[in-house]
């Protein structure tokens, strides 16, 4: 554990880890791919249970099995393996199953570049779920979002039974830096709620927020059903009966119509300003740097650094809308949360600030702002 009476020399990886065991993660299942190997070197020594899974593949059946006797369960990898883990993400998905996944983002397509960070899995990472459903997902974009980020990921994957996703780069988790341990704030440790009640146990019953009551494997009391095929309140799997079809849309949208609980975001707004510069992961780093820049040389300009990722918050479009220009900046070829933001047309109002193979600069920021003022 970390000693929260010194100055230290840390890496983000070990602040993400420690942040995750504070918070509640008791296992950690992994399989070793640059650049998420800090992670999993840090949880080897920091988790209560480690195992190394032989793939990927098994990591999240294991993670499944873990987290329905009531564990929270943590991996961390990049593109290659987070493919294919997809299926197992889907199926945790369906069984309503907590667990943290950390994807730390490299360089692709395919195997791509392992030195070489990037935030090209945004696309990935929307549609993970079959059918456009979302996991919530966190972009982490400086060292106290490594802390508070990866405890809100706890939280909010045992509060609504689901996948959470923990956006990253290799960048981000692998760069040392000095930290006074002082500054991070107390973690607040999750418990599971169990359901206690003597009346009959149905396993995928809308309770509140549309959050089905929690009961492991090991209960002697009741009969406990987890089911990754599409089913009834009873976990009875079904084909598309209208109680199947109403249990599907509602593991949906407990989360897209909660999302409000989990929304974290950073906004400077300058008064006066007509432009909006956004961003998220390890660009904002850069994105804060240009704006302090050009606000220096009389610029006006506010900033938005967006943390919760998806579902895409309402909140963001309020902010979006109050300015005539906005900028989009990330680090992939083609701007894909901007278009998700905004469709594969956006109108004249968003540009994008894109970088593919190498981090986006606060002087390739500032010039693309300069040309479109």
């Amino acid at each position: 554990m970390l000693d929260q009476k010194k100055k230290v020399f840390i890496d983000s990886s070990k602040l993400i880890t420690e942040a995750l065991a504070m918070a509640g993660a008791d296992v950690f299942v992994g399989y070793p791919i640059t650049p998420a190997n800090l992670i999993y070197h840090h949880a080897s020594r920091r988790f209560p249970v480690f195992l190394a899974a032989p793939d990927e593949i098994t990591t999240l059946q294991w993670m499944s099995g873990f987290s329905v006797t009531g564990h929270i369960p943590v991996t961390a990898t990049s593109f290659p393996g987070y493919a294919l883990m997809i299926e197992g993400i889907n199926m945790a998905y369906m069984m309503e199953l907590p667990m943290v996944i950390v994807l730390v983002q490299r360089l692709g397509p395919a195997t791509g570049t392992a030195t070489r960070g990037a935030q090209g899995d945004i696309a990935v990472l929307s549609g993970t779920i079959s059918g456009g459903m979302m996991i919530p997902s966190f972009s982490i974009s400086n060292t106290l979002d490594c802390w508070r980020l990866s405890a809100k990921a706890v939280e909010v994957a045992v509060k609504y039974r689901t996948p959470v996703v923990i956006f990253t780069s290799k960048e981000e988790v692998m760069t040392m830096f000095n930290l006074n341990l002082n500054d991070l704030p107390p973690v607040t440790r999750v418990e599971q709620r169990i359901y206690d009640s003597s009346e009959t146990y149905i396993p995928y019953q809308a309770g509140e927020n549309k959050v089905s009551p929690f009961l492991p494997v090991t209960s002697t009391q009741h009969q406990v059903r987890f089911t990754a095929s599409t089913h009834d309140k009873y976990g009875i799997i079904q084909n598309t009966s209208k109680e199947a079809m109403d249990n599907s849309r509602r593991i949906h949208e407990k989360v897209v119509d909660n999302v409000s609980d989990f929304t974290c975001y950073e906004l400077d707004e300058q008064p006066g300003a007509n432009i909006l510069l956004a961003s998220f992961g390890i660009t904002s780093q850069a994105a804060r740097e240009a704006v302090a820049s050009l606000r220096a040389s009389g610029h006006l300009i506010s900033l938005l650094i967006m943390k919760t990722l998806f579902p895409v918050p309402p909140d963001y479009f309020p902010i979006f809308s109050r300015y005539q220009k906005l900028f989009i900046a990330e680090e992939n070829l083609t701007g894909q949360y901007r278009q998700i933001l905004f469709g594969c047309k956006p109108s004249d109002h968003v540009t994008g600030i894109n970088e593919f193979g190498k981090m986006i600069s606060p002087d390739s920021i500032i010039k693309k702002v300069l040309a479109h003022e």
